[in-house]
């Protein structure tokens, strides 16, 4: 039977001579404690550090009450529990959740796991919701279904956002509505918090439920919206290639880039981010897709090969951009500045980095006229449909390597071609 007790630790004293009071738990021969509101002075403890304060021992005993209450309505439950479960049980139980405080909680978790993307979308979803109650905390009660649709339409209006820049000032954004796209995921997200939330604070097994409503069974989230296409045909892949950029600008950062992942199957920004000029090994780059290798079970690896275009490229950025650029998101910004500027150079009149990966799929698929198959292994994805079929096959990077091959062809001359580098920064054709 677990018990529970007051307890003053004389190491526990603070600089001001006071110490806090402890609600002790013992159950399996493990301790654990439970700070308290209260707080008491020498004078208030006798020389074995009891508390002697008759006012304070009846606030005390009454919790302890609680406690052992709350004990044996457990029953035969208590079995399954450790004393760190039955501690949190109880220091829990009549606590409200706050929601907006545990998504912060649940988000520098996913930062600890190197989830930074996910983090982002989800700090994203947090702000959001701040913005919505005008305040930084929220019950958990208060994720209703109505609120969801409430929210809904809160996303689709334009609003003044308050936010903190790199430097931790505050500053002021005239924000528009969300469009259909991003209201899908910002409620996706938000779903996908809440049930995080029930997993960390219900279990099923004991029958326990602090959460004891769902409010996504009424507000259906649905299939995401139809998007445009983000890709460019290999003439507009050209321009790219081609435009004509100051030296060391952000334009150059965002064209060199943008070919970089061309030439590297789709290759995502986090991943040139964080990769090395040790990544690269026989002429093939080797790494694991940042965006689902901690949920896959061969880490989201992948090999491809070094051609002469990205070559270039990889020597001149590899390593370096973290140095240049102390996260992603200020890697992303600067990128999504420089490909502002090449569209003014080459007059596209819409494309961000990430239609290079978009473009590679299209031109493989579309022009090439390779399997699909073969282009979602070019692009590291698993399929769902063929996770029994893929334990048996042995990865063959030579597939990749044709997919490769033919698109990066497609922006070849038609004949004699011959590779110039000029500056190690620029890859030029000559016939």
């Amino acid at each position: 039977m677990a018990t529970v007790s007051i307890m003053v630790y004389d190491h526990h004293k603070k600089a001001d001579g006071t110490y806090n009071v402890k609600i002790r738990i013992y159950h399996k021969k493990v301790k654990k404690l439970i700070d308290t509101t209260f707080f008491v002075t020498q004078k208030q403890l006798d020389s074995k550090l009891k508390v002697k304060d008759k006012f304070l021992l009846k606030s005390l005993e009454a919790n302890l009450d609680n406690y052992r209450k709350w004990i044996s309505e457990l029953g035969d439950k208590l079995n399954f529990f450790s004393a760190e479960e039955l501690r949190n049980y109880l220091r829990d139980k009549e606590q409200d959740v706050d929601f907006i405080k545990f998504c912060a909680q649940h988000i520098e978790q996913l930062k600890s796991e190197g989830r930074t993307a996910t983090a982002n979308n989800h700090r994203t979803v947090r702000n959001n919701l701040n913005d919505y109650f005008g305040r930084d905390h929220a019950s958990i009660n208060e994720i209703s279904s109505n609120m969801l649709f409430s929210f809904e339409k809160f996303l689709k209006r334009p609003r003044t956002m308050y936010r903190v820049d790199n430097c931790g000032k505050l500053i002021e954004i005239e924000g528009e509505g969300a469009s259909a796209s991003s209201i899908h995921n910002y409620m996706r997200d938000l779903r996908t918090l809440f049930n995080a939330a029930c997993t960390a604070y219900n279990n099923e097994d004991l029958g326990i439920y602090k959460i004891k409503h769902y409010p996504f069974k009424k507000y259906k989230i649905g299939s995401p919206p139809l998007t445009r296409k983000r890709n460019i045909c290999i003439e507009e892949v050209k321009q790219i290639r081609d435009c004509v950029v100051e030296p060391n600008s952000r334009a150059e950062l965002a064209r060199d880039l943008f070919m970089l992942s061309f030439y590297l199957c789709g290759m995502n920004a986090v991943d040139l981010y964080q990769i090395d000029k040790d990544s690269v090994k026989n002429a093939r780059l080797e790494y694991s897709r940042s965006k689902t290798r901690l949920v896959r079970k061969d880490n989201a690896f992948i090999s491809i090969k070094v051609v002469p275009e990205a070559k270039v490229l990889l020597d001149k950025y590899a390593g370096t951009l973290q140095y240049r650029y102390n996260t992603i998101q200020n890697l992303n910004r600067a990128i999504g500045k420089g490909m502002l500027q090449i569209r003014e150079i080459t007059g596209i009149n819409f494309i961000t980095f990430y239609w290079a990966r978009h473009t590679f799929a299209n031109l493989a698929r579309n022009k090439c006229r390779m399997s699909k198959d073969d282009v979602a292994l070019a692009l590291n994805h698993i399929d769902e449909g063929h996770r029994t079929t893929d334990i048996y096959i042995e990865k063959d990077w030579s597939i990749i390597d044709e997919v490769q091959e033919k698109v990066v062809a497609l922006l070849e001359p038609e004949i004699g071609n011959e590779i110039v580098v000029i500056d190690r920064s620029v890859v030029m054709r000559v016939v």
